[in-house]
């Protein structure tokens, strides 16, 4: 399979790129569907999964091959996040992926021997990753970060705690962003702290609205002594390393909304088919007709304008303005057709045997992680 084939701005998924979907999705199919429900309820997957998904070549892709990735342009990465989601579960599709916000600092400024100890075993399944940036005083301002690292001799003794850390309760590393400097993202570092080391701890995993299958945990570091040799490039550097990894993050989060909306839509134009109400389906009253066609054509435009900002990223392009307005939209869309989505479904829309009740609860995450809804208006403001 090559995966470095050219994909240009028009042509989006070439033959190659559908062979690699179709073995995605019966990845899905025979390890994840059938234990979704399960896995729901019971708040998180076997951690044997990420095996699973790392023989699958599902783990690798788009990273070197130095580090035991599999190169490929970024369509690849679009296809295995538009696949996982079909799971109908994006806490365990988070939880899965938490190694793609956790390691491309490492990959793009660490040494050949950070790529060998931190990115090599999670690529092959051996390891989970986790990012931990968000604090509890606060998680968009990055600047403003208090957790601390102050170098004794050969080690960063770190002080502080990170919340909302996906992947945070069985991490074996965490990509920790840490005060090494004076206040303000001139003094930010990033580290690599492992579990084990004394002083770290994580919280049990965290009750959310959603995202149930995801494990999500509050980090403490109480006097963490962490080795330099773990300090991912040079110190007070790790403000532009966070900002340079929010564009992947926005762009797999608004594939996570597009998808969100594609499967409640789906749902809905099927529950209309179905469904009789004063003895026809609810597809032959043109106010259900019509509310599907919206669905459907905030659906398309975002889908599309995603895929066409994804490409100019893969070519090398800065999105910065772009991907925050992607990311806005796709999570709006995502937002109404939910809503909708429920509301066609009436009361089966509510129960929880409904995968649109799901849908609808999973989604209200997206337009807060990776930078919320105001933080990308900002950033937009400042860019036009």
């Amino acid at each position: 399979m090559d995966l470095l084939e050219k994909t240009d701005y028009q042509k989006y998924f070439t033959k190659t790129h559908e062979a690699f979907r179709r073995e995605v999705a019966e990845f899905v199919k025979k390890e994840i569907t059938p234990f979704v429900e399960e896995w729901e309820e019971a708040g998180g997957f076997p951690a044997g999964l990420y095996k699973k998904a790392a023989d699958a070549e599902i783990l690798s892709v788009m990273y070197p091959e130095d580090v035991g990735g599999t190169p490929a342009d970024i369509f690849y990465a679009v296809v295995v996040t538009e696949e996982l989601m079909r799971c109908t579960s994006a806490g365990l599709v988070a939880s899965l992926g938490s190694h793609g916000i956790a390691l491309p600092p490492i990959v793009m400024h660490g040494t050949a021997e950070q790529k060998k100890r931190f990115v090599a075993p999670v690529l092959k399944g051996e390891r989970i990753a986790a990012l931990g940036i968000t604090e509890p005083s606060g998680g968009s301002d990055v600047a403003s970060l208090q957790t601390t690292a102050v170098r004794e001799g050969d080690h960063y003794i770190v002080n502080g705690s990170k919340t909302f850390i996906t992947s945070g309760v069985r991490a074996d590393q965490v990509t920790t962003a840490v005060r090494t400097g004076g206040p303000g993202h001139a003094g930010i570092s990033m580290i690599v702290i492992e579990k084990g080391t004394p002083g770290f701890s994580a919280s049990p995993p965290m009750k959310k609205m959603g995202w149930w299958a995801s494990d999500t945990a509050t980090l403490y570091f109480d006097n963490c002594k962490v080795p330099v040799e773990n300090l991912i490039g040079q110190e007070n550097q790790g403000f532009y390393f966070i900002m340079e990894n929010f564009q992947a993050e926005r762009l797999s989060l608004s594939i996570m909304a597009n998808m969100t909306a594609q499967i409640a839509l789906e749902h809905a134009l099927a529950y209309a088919r179905e469904r009789t109400a004063f003895g026809k389906p609810l597809w032959n009253f043109q106010v259900t007709r019509h509310k599907i066609v919206d669905m459907a054509t905030l659906v398309e435009a975002s889908r599309e304008f995603t895929y066409r900002i994804a490409a100019k990223i893969g070519a090398g392009e800065n999105m910065v303005r772009e991907i925050s307005m992607a990311k806005n939209f796709a999570c709006q869309t995502a937002d109404k057709v939910t809503y909708d989505a429920v509301q066609i479904l009436g009361g089966h829309g509510y129960m929880r045997e409904s995968i649109v009740e799901r849908l609808y609860r999973d989604n209200r995450i997206l337009s807060i992680g990776g930078g919320t809804q105001e933080i990308m208006k900002e950033i937009i403001s400042r860019l036009i």
